[in-house]
Formats: structure tokens, C-alpha cells, sequence
């Protein structure tokens, strides 16, 4: 089996296309309490959040590298093809916390059998969540 990847010093980042980057800059930052790293031209911001960069971009056509793909942000907040989910320990407080801050939450916390949870959304769409995994 090949061991070369992954290897030391490997980092993930995930890419969220925006409508307005000003805009989700301020939930990114205000409300969930990223960091902002740096800007590129007023097109793309990186941010850290928990351990994880935060890359938002506006949206392109095809590149050299990508010649057939069309980075957009969602058409809908109804349909989702990826969510950050974000594990907290206590989905309640934190529903507290970010409420405050601005986040529009789809439900409160609902609770499982093995966790608590609630949903919200970025200015975008996207959908991110909040998980309490309760105690066995």
C-alpha cells in the first residue's frame, strides 16, 4: 500500500461559493467566530475556523484546470449537496449563542436517541449544523 498520502502538514479546506463575500464574511466571522487569514481582491476570503480553513470565493466560469466546471452558489436553501457540521458540547448553549449573533436556525434543538441538533444557514444557503453527541 502506498504511504505517501496523506502525509505531515496536510491540511483540508473547504470552499464555499458566495453571492456577496462581504456579506458572508461577516456571518463567517461575526456569527460563527472564524478568523480571517487574508482577502484576494475583493473575489476570495480564507478563513480558520476550528482547526478547518474556510475558503469563500464569488463564483467563476471554467479554467484551464477545470475547464468544464462552473463554481456557483446555490440556486435554492431547499436542496443541499454538502453540509459543515460543526460538534459541539452543548447544541443547546451553542443555539443560544449563535441565535444571538444573527444565525437563522431552521428549528430549535431536536433531540435522538444519540444527539442533539439543529440546523442553520449561511447568507447563501448553505447549510451547516450543530451536533451534541449525548452521553451512552
Amino acid at each position: 500500500m502506498d504511504q505517501d498520502f496523506p502525509t505531515d502538514g496536510v491540511e483540508v479546506t473547504v470552499l464555499r461559493v458566495v453571492s456577496d463575500l462581504k456579506q458572508s464574511r461577516h456571518f463567517y466571522k461575526d456569527v460563527l467566530g472564524a478568523q480571517e487569514f487574508r482577502e484576494y481582491g475583493g473575489t476570495s476570503a480564507v478563513l480558520k475556523f476550528a482547526g478547518t480553513w474556510l475558503l469563500l470565493v464569488t463564483g467563476g466560469g471554467p479554467t484551464t484546470d477545470k475547464p468544464t466546471v462552473t463554481f456557483a452558489p446555490p440556486l435554492t436553501s431547499e436542496f443541499v449537496s454538502h453540509e459543515l457540521t460543526i460538534r459541539v458540547p452543548d447544541c443547546r448553549a451553542a443555539y443560544r449563542i449563535l441565535k444571538a449573533r444573527g444565525a437563522t436556525f431552521l428549528t430549535p434543538p431536536v433531540e435522538y436517541d444519540f444527539e442533539i441538533r439543529c440546523f442553520f444557514q449561511d447568507p447563501d444557503g448553505h447549510l451547516l449544523e450543530i451536533s451534541e453527541l449525548k452521553a451512552r
